[in-house]
């Protein structure tokens, strides 16, 4: 599962509720939850945290938790 997956899980989200309010299927939802090949848009991360009705910088930290800046020479 995704951090996204994982994040949506953890707020009890039902996905068909937020593929209806933002237009994004519920294939789409599914692989964003389940795949981590799958690369999330920012449109629909903005979207996802309108529908659930929360900070898009909220989701965007927790999805982007991992990523660091190279270290400079």
């Amino acid at each position: 599962m995704t951090d996204l997956g994982l994040y949506l899980s953890r707020k009890s989200v039902n996905r068909s509720d937020v593929a209806r309010k933002t237009g994004i299927s519920k294939t789409r939802l599914s692989e964003l939850s389940n795949n981590s090949n799958t690369k999330l848009r920012v449109d629909e991360l903005y979207l996802i945290a309108l529908a659930i009705d929360v900070d898009p910088c909220e989701v965007l930290n927790v999805v982007c938790k991992d990523l660091k800046l190279e270290n400079e020479s």
